[in-house]
Parts: structure tokens; C-alpha cells; sequence
């Protein structure tokens, strides 16, 4: 599983996410960044002239309400003060507008790039953290962390860099119009309100946190549940699936309900800060007035000025909240690009050059885990065109060497070669080209037949989709769909039976083509007329290409050239399926035993169906 996010720094976090917003291969995205930059100062800069020019305005205006009725006819009305107070306003607004503008594609691309970087990372990683992954968890983290992303961009460069900008800006005139104790209490005000709401938030933090774990622990349940549908009804479990769910979901209820409570504290100390530093500031500016050092225009030009600081310091607020909340969420994507890649390519890695399809496991040994070892010092081989099945009893290891052939995991010891070539020092997609699979339990996408058949090989016609499922003996039930390839299979291939499965697993093997043939105990869950059908398709696709059978039911690996037993991950014995029985050892007992049992099946049915009683 992903790291802890509390192991990594929020700095980590933004460091990760530089790269996006500044991509070294693209330069007019870079522009843009610059560009939005400008247009943010140059909005900054317009909005805190408007408050000076308010003052004018209104000190004009004052002067002529005061003169003698006589001299208001020689004084002019400040008419191009107020159409520069306009224009100041117009002009902050438009530059608010043109940074949105230059950035928006910026935000999206790293959006669009840190979620695609995340999903291509998971699938870089092995089987090992797959089987231990929770889909809907996963799912969750990445939908909350693209979305994070977008938030912390416009928050973090729309809202806090401009709300400091226009800060500094702010107090620097006002010190220089009015003097340090106007400064003194600007930053006061300015510093307690971002002391008191970094400790707060910090705390609603660690509620958020709990607040996202019992999130995440609930949609898992729920998507488990979903996707094991058919089992929650076999054991008629929906009420005990329920109640696991309702525990996950009071769990995020307490969160939620002690997070949003938490933010009320919040709200109310930062309305009592920013009130006490408005009061204070008007009543420092109105004895000001009153002594005549400053002028009615000069009191409302603070006033405009600390009722604009107002609005983003109370912003400030939300948006220091949505920022960390962000990064928390962030950290927990990002903490997935840093889990390690267990498999990786030694950089400069060839492509696999496929010249006859030998295949040699050489004294390989393998375990999931260093306290379990599942193969100890296995060798074999199957030559161009030949055909080796591997039997054993469940936990032998038989699953084991088609996860070690597709390279899902690297031997512990030893090496398993292809035509000579140690598939360690080969580039992992050039080996899995090579090497074509039916697995026992074939899951396919939700889309149509048509897709599912191609994913072996994409850019393949119409025509040669349907010559993959005539051979797979797919073609007639293909035509018997009103919708033909169209049809929709359903998630995981839900409509169709295990049969019809299995062939457009055939299907999309025999359209990419592959050298090597791997059926991993691809008939085992099939009854048995299914199963012949599924066989003799099998058969013929092999025909004269390098194949690696996993088998469970002897009977459909009795043509094989070569029969590997293993018992408990060794190497029991080997030889043809005569040849095995011959010595009357292991295999031949196994051979017995599944005798016995399809001759006791076989007389069961015969005599359920002797039990039925005909109708008239």
C-alpha cells in the first residue's frame, strides 16, 4: 500500500507538482505562467490606486460643497478623477480576467498530466502491490487528488499570492501616506488573523484526515460489495454488506460532523480579529480628522483601504483551509508515485528477439515472500513448437511460473530464459508481446465484443476480428446477437457465461499473434462438453507454437510432449502422460484419484436423470 501521507511535507508535496506548471518541453506553457503572472501584479497594482483616487474624488468634491455659491462656478466638478476611478476598476477586473485567461490551459495540463502520470504509475507496478491494493480506495485517492490539484492551483496562485501582493502593496502606501501606528495596526491585525487561523486549521486537519480514511474505507466496502455481487446473494449477505457499509459511513459522519462544526470556532475568532482591527484603525484615522492632520477624503481612503484588505484577509481564511485540505488530499496521490517499482528494465533494455520460442526455467527459485518459499530450484524446458503441461496439487507453484514467464515478478534465484535471452535484461513490453494467454478466469472490459477481442491487438480490421473468433469457435454465437460485435459484454464480461469468455479470451490470444502460448487451468472451471469445445479450439491455435499448459484436470493435457509434476515446488517427476503412469508414482496416483471421481460423477448423473420421471 502507498505510503503514509503524514511522512511527507507539504514543501515535498508542491515540489512534486512544479514540474506540471513548468514543463521543460513546453516553452509556450511556460509563457503563459509568465504572462498570468504579469496580468496579476499589473491587476494588484490598478486595485490599490483606487482607494487614492476615492480620496481625490472626495476631497474635491468636499472643497466645492464648502466654497461660496459664487465659486462653484469657477471650480471644475473632479470629473476625470472619477472616470480614472472607473477605469482603475475596469482595468483590475480585465487583468483578473486576462491571468484566468493565460492560465486556465496551464492548470488543466497539469491536471491532466499528474492524473495520467499517477495511472500509468500503477500500472508500472507489480503484481505484488496489485493483489494487495483496494480498487475503489485507489480510485478514490486519484479522483480526489486531480481534483486537488485544480484547487490548489487556483487558490494558491489566484487567491494567496494575489491577496499577499496587494497586501504589501497596501501597507506600503498607507505608511507612506499616514505613518507608522496606521502601518502597526494593518499588520497587527493582518499578523493575529493569520497566526490564529494557521493553529486552527492545522487542528481541523487532523480531523479532515480522519474524515478522508473513513471516506476511503466506506467506498471500498461499497465497491467490493458491488463487484461481488453474485457472492453477497449466494450467502444472501446484503444486510451484513449493508451493516459494514453503515459502519464505515457513521465512522466519516463523526469526522464530518467534528470538521464542519470545527470551522464555526474558525469563522467567529477571525470575524472578531478583522472586527477589532477595522474599529481600531477608523478610530485612529476619525481623531485624526478631528485634530485636522488628515482630511474626510484621507479617512475614507483607509476606510476603502482596510474594507479591501477585509474581503481577501476573510478570503484568506477559506482559502488557507481549501490549500491544506488540498494537500492533504495531494499527498496521497503523490505518495503513490513514490511507491518503488519492484520489476524494472536495466536502462537501455533491448527488445526481445524471438527466433524459434525455446523457453527454459533454470534451477529458478521463488517466493511471494522470504519465509515462503513456492519453487526451489526448477528447470525445464519446451523447445519451438513444443507442448509442456504443469501439474501439481493447489499451491504447488504451477500458477507461479506464468506470473515469472509474463515477468510480473523476478526470480529469487536462477533464470528463466527465452531463446537464450534471460527475459531480466529484455524490456518487459517486448517480452509480453511475445507471449499470448488464456488465464483461468478471464475478465474482460465493459465495452463491446468487438473491443475485448482487439485488445489483443488494436489496430487489427474487422476481418481479421472475426477470423480470431471463427477460430475460436466464437463466430456462431457472435451471430446469434441481434447487435453481432457490438454487443456489450457488461463489467467484467457479467453476460456472458464462462465458456463464451473463455473463447474471446481465445479470440483476442489469437489475434495478437504471440509466439508463446501460456493456458493457465484455462478449461478447470468449464463442465465438460464446454470444456471439449474450449480444448479443441485450444488445440488448434497451438498447433506448431511453443505452449506452457497450467493444468488441474489430467485428462486435457494427456497429448502433451512433455508433463512436468510438481510437488511442493519441486520437480517431482517428468515425462509423458504413458510414460508417468508407467512408473506409477505420483502422477499415475493423481490420474486415479480424478478417474474415480469423474466415474463416481458420471454414475450420479446417471442416476439423477433414471430418477426423473418422464412426462406424459
Amino acid at each position: 500500500m502507498p505510503p503514509s501521507p503524514a511522512d511527507r511535507s507539504h514543501w515535498q508535496t508542491l515540489k512534486d507538482l512544479l514540474p506540471e506548471l513548468w514543463p521543460d518541453d513546453e516553452r509556450a506553457l511556460r509563457g503563459r505562467v509568465v504572462a498570468a503572472i504579469v496580468c496579476l501584479v499589473l491587476a494588484k497594482v490598478a486595485i490599490v490606486l483606487v482607494p487614492l483616487l476615492y480620496k481625490q474624488a472626495v476631497d474635491a468634491l468636499t472643497a466645492y460643497a464648502e466654497a461660496d455659491v459664487d465659486l462653484r462656478s469657477e471650480l471644475l466638478l473632479p470629473v476625470w478623477i472619477i472616470l480614472a476611478y472607473g477605469a482603475g476598476r475596469v482595468l483590475s477586473l480585465t487583468f483578473q480576467e486576462l491571468r484566468d485567461f493565460f492560465f486556465a490551459r496551464v492548470g488543466q495540463r497539469a491536471v491532466r498530466r499528474a492524473g495520467l502520470r499517477t495511472f500509468q504509475h500503477l500500472h508500472a507496478l507489480s503484481l505484488r502491490f496489485h493483489l494487495e491494493r483496494q480498487t475503489g480506495g485507489l480510485s478514490r485517492v486519484i479522483e480526489r487528488g486531480t481534483k486537488a490539484i485544480e484547487t490548489l492551483l487556483n487558490f494558491a496562485l489566484f487567491s494567496i499570492l494575489p491577496t499577499f501582493v496587494e497586501l504589501g502593496l497596501t501597507s506600503a502606501i498607507l505608511w507612506w501616506l499616514y505613518g507608522w501606528e496606521v502601518a502597526a495596526i494593518t499588520f497587527a491585525t493582518v499578523g493575529i488573523y493569520i497566526v490564529y487561523t494557521y493553529r486552527v486549521t492545522e487542528w481541523r486537519l487532523r480531523l479532515r484526515r480522519a474524515m478522508n480514511e473513513s471516506d476511503q474505507q466506506a467506498n471500498t466496502r461499497a465497491i467490493d460489495a458491488l463487484l461481488n455481487y453474485e457472492t453477497v446473494k449466494y450467502f444472501t449477505a446484503e444486510s451484513r454488506e449493508s451493516a459494514r457499509l453503515e459502519e464505515g459511513l457513521r465512522a466519516y459522519e463523526r469526522a464530518a460532523t467534528a470538521s464542519k462544526t470545527s470551522l464555526s470556532l474558525l469563522n467567529i475568532g477571525q470575524a472578531i480579529i478583522i472586527g477589532f482591527g477595522v474599529t481600531g484603525l477608523m478610530l485612529l484615522a476619525a481623531v485624526r480628522v478631528q485634530a485636522g492632520t488628515m482630511t474626510v477624503g484621507d479617512f475614507v481612503a483607509v476606510n476603502a483601504y482596510m474594507m479591501q484588505l477585509a474581503q481577501p484577509l476573510n478570503f484568506i481564511g477559506f482559502v488557507y483551509r481549501e490549500i491544506k485540505q488540498a494537500l492533504v488530499d495531494m499527498e496521497t496521490m503523490y505518495s503513490l508515485l513514490r511507491v518503488e517499482q519492484e520489476v524494472t528494465d536495466p536502462p537501455g533494455a533491448p527488445a526481445l528477439k524471438v527466433s524459434g520460442g525455446r523457453v527454459a526455467f533454470e534451477c529458478v527459485g521463488f517466493g511471494y515472500s522470504p519465509d515462503r518459499p513456492i519453487l526451489k530450484d526448477v528447470t525445464f524446458a519446451i523447445e519451438p513448437g513444443q507442448t509442456v503441461a504443469v501439474v501439481g496439487s493447489s499451491g504447488a507453484g504451477k500458477s507461479t511460473l506464468s506470473r515469472l514467464l509474463f515477468r510480473f515478478y523476478d526470480v529469487d534465484e536462477g533464470a528463466v530464459r527465452l531463446d537464450g535471452q534471460d527475459i531480466r535484461d529484455v524490456s518487459q513490453t517486448s517480452l509480453r508481446a511475445a507471449i499470448g494467454i488464456v488465464p483461468q478466469d478471464t475478465v474482460l472490459f465493459n465495452d463491446t465484443l468487438a473491443y475485448n477481442i482487439a485488445y489483443g491487438r488494436p489496430e487489427a480490421t474487422r476481418a481479421e476480428i472475426e477470423e480470431a473468433a471463427r477460430i475460436a469457435s466464437l463466430d456462431a454465437f457472435v451471430e446469434s446477437l441481434p447487435q453481432r460485435y457490438e454487443t456489450t459484454v457488461g463489467e467484467r464480461g457479467l453476460k456472458l457465461s464462462g465458456g463464451e469468455k473463455q473463447r474471446v479470451a481465445i479470440a483476442r490470444m489469437v489475434l495478437k499473434r504471440p509466439a508463446i502460448i501460456v493456458f493457465d487451468e484455462a478449461t478447470s472451471a468449464l463442465d465438460s462438453k464446454t470444456e471439449q469445445e474450449i480444448l479443441a479450439a485450444l488445440r488448434a491455435v497451438s498447433q506448431g507454437r511453443t505452449t506452457l499448459v497450467i493444468a488441474h484436470r489430467l485428462s486435457t493435457i494427456v497429448d502433451a510432449d512433455e508433463i512436468v509434476v510438481l510437488d511442493a515446488g519441486r520437480i517431482a517427476e517428468r515425462g509423458t502422460h504413458n510414460e508417468l503412469l508407467a512408473r506409477d508414482r505420483l502422477y499415475a496416483a493423481m490420474w486415479r484419484r480424478q478417474a474415480e471421481g469423474a466415474e463416481l460423477n458420471g454414475q450420479r448423473v446417471v442416476a439423477e436423470e433414471a430418477s426423473v420421471t418422464p412426462e406424459p
